[in-house]
């Protein structure tokens, strides 16, 4: 039996007999070492980071071109730190998943610790806020999806957590972006040594994302006498404050039982996962698959690990700009949304297992192939065609990756105005007809009619996590399975929201359409089917 420990890390003949790969440098070394010589801090503890980010570092260690690891934090609760990284003195078994069903397993020792930093734990704020001022920090990194840079809800008002933030200034506040603020705060009065704040989330122009967020904020703190002039010229210097833009893609699912399985008949202990207080899944391993990219505008000002030699692509904010559309709104995901929500409707729970389906496949082949590759502008970096290739023909293929049709549903809302809504504007701008457009409209109807949580036998389900849930279920209150005619004109309120889908779908001829093709999905059992055959014939 091996643990994946400090101490369990001596039995290095138990872990060759288990086939698990260990690091090449002394973990224990690199931990007291990067205590006092901090060079990266990454917020967002989850899998994305432990199985993809922190293994980059992983692969400049056991070069010797690094001696500092990673520090990480969480904005939103402990349970990660406290029940994953705490007992596991913050190492991570990284489970890669090969389409033979075959494995590799890998011991990550490149994170040095967790912290939570909410303000519920004064002393890892204390620890995490003196890391800030030290001139050896680089970059501060976040994986916290989407909404973690909201600032607004979907009234267009201040969310109250930020609203009691400018109140409260940045001694004690709670939003992401606020803490972030405070921690760049901390950093200029101790010195204003330059630091790149590095957005890795999933999002149109992540690093003006932050950017405008943190500057938001500073700014009405500046207002209220908690900060003064020279921060917000300090955050507006780029040879003091970037913000990069980045596209990251690698798909980290939920743990799998089967790897659950396999690892305890190879001997290695305590890897069981736990259900956390916000309902997710969480284990001492990550698996995912084997592909992985990271496009980073190249825009340091003190300087980067040379994160090139671990694969990572460096380019200017065009090149990265290109990418990140060519991925978020052609060649993944926006196929992964249209067979997230379809497939929570026709009752299947891999994503794998969708890739069986003639009809599903066709959707994704249409919407990829047919309607996304004639807007994308290739990035000349990766091919647009050669990664959509290997999207649909390897990695949703993969039966070995337990990737689930209700985890990529979480947050849907968040997510439709970059993953169709770029695409729709890109066919405005390029002057083609979207009236023609059948596999992303069918897209955005079978999210709406994943909304009813009713599947096409006419059972309920439940939606995935989404902070949209209450308002969307309020318009389509009314609308009734075995009723097509109860649709009316309750989607409009929907339809034409330009801050939910990045357009008014009425405005551009898409409207009516997916009314139509609602409709009909709800008229009895079978009718999702059938309108997807009927549509894509």
């Amino acid at each position: 039996m091996v643990a994946v420990t400090l101490e369990g890390l001596k039995d290095k003949e138990g872990f060759k007999k288990a086939g698990v790969t260990l690091p090449a440098f002394d973990v224990a070394k690199v931990q007291e070492y990067s205590k006092d010589n901090p060079v990266w801090i990454h917020a967002g503890p989850g899998n994305i980071f432990r199985g993809f980010v922190a293994s980059l570092q992983q692969t400049l260690l056991n070069e010797g071109l690094q001696q500092s690891g990673i520090q990480t934090v969480s904005f939103h609760g402990a349970d990660l730190i406290d029940k994953i990284y705490k007992p596991h003195d913050s190492l991570t078994m990284e489970v890669t998943l090969l389409p033979d069903k075959s494995v590799e397993l890998k011991v990550i020792g490149s994170v040095v610790a967790g912290y939570e930093v909410s303000g519920k734990r004064p002393d890892d704020c204390k620890t995490i806020r003196e890391m800030f001022c030290k001139k050896s920090l680089q970059l501060f990194s976040y994986t916290i999806t989407e909404k973690g840079y909201a600032l607004k809800g979907i009234d267009g008002n201040y969310l109250p957590i930020v609203e009691e933030d400018f109140v409260n200034g940045p001694a004690k506040c709670q939003h992401a972006m606020s803490i972030t603020a405070a921690l760049l705060w901390e950093r200029y009065q101790n010195g204003a040594y330059p630091i790149a704040v590095v957005s890795m989330d999933n999002c149109s122009h992540n690093g003006d994302k932050v950017k405008d967020a943190v500057l938001t904020i500073a700014k009405v703190w500046q207002e209220k006498g908690f900060v003064n002039k020279g921060f917000i010229d300090y955050l507006t210097d780029s040879s003091k404050v970037s913000f990069p833009w980045t596209m990251i893609d690698k798909i980290t699912p939920r743990p799998d039982p089967e790897i659950v399985a396999l690892l305890k008949d190879r001997g290695i202990i305590d890897m069981d996962p736990i259900k956390t207080e916000r309902g997710t899944f969480i284990a001492p391993f990550v698996n995912a698959e084997k592909p992985q990219y990271l496009i980073v505008e190249d825009a340091f000002p003190n300087g980067r690990p040379p994160l090139e030699k671990a694969g990572v692509l460096f380019t200017d904010k065009q090149g990265v700009d290109l990418c990140e559309r060519m991925k978020v709104t052609t060649c993944l995901n926006p196929l992964h949304t249209a067979l997230a929500v379809y497939g929570c409707v026709l009752g299947y729970e891999r994503i794998s297992a969708e890739m069986d389906d003639a009809d599903l496949v066709k959707l994704i082949k249409t919407l990829g192939y047919d309607e996304g590759l004639k807007v994308v502008d290739d990035p000349k970096i990766l091919s647009p065609k050669a990664f959509l290739d290997e999207v649909i023909n390897e990695r949703l293929p993969n039966k070995c990756l337990p990737d689930s049709p209700q985890r990529i549903a979480t947050d849907t809302s968040q997510k439709v105005p970059v993953r169709f809504g770029e695409t729709l504007k890109n066919y405005a701008k390029k002057g083609l007809d979207t009236g023609k457009l059948v596999a992303l409209p069918l897209a955005i109807a079978g999210w709406v009619r994943y909304l009813l949580a009713i599947d096409d036998n006419g059972k309920e389900f439940e939606l995935s996590d989404d902070p949209l849930i209450p308002e969307l279920k309020k318009i389509l209150l009314g609308i009734r399975f075995g009723d097509p005619s109860s649709v009316g004109d309750k989607l409009k309120p929907l339809l034409s929201n330009a801050s939910i889908f990045g357009v008014d779908l009425y405005s551009i001829g898409l409207g009516s359409k997916i009314e139509a093709m609602v409709a009909k999905m709800i008229q009895g059992p079978g009718a999702v089917r059938k309108t997807l055959q009927m549509y894509l014939k």
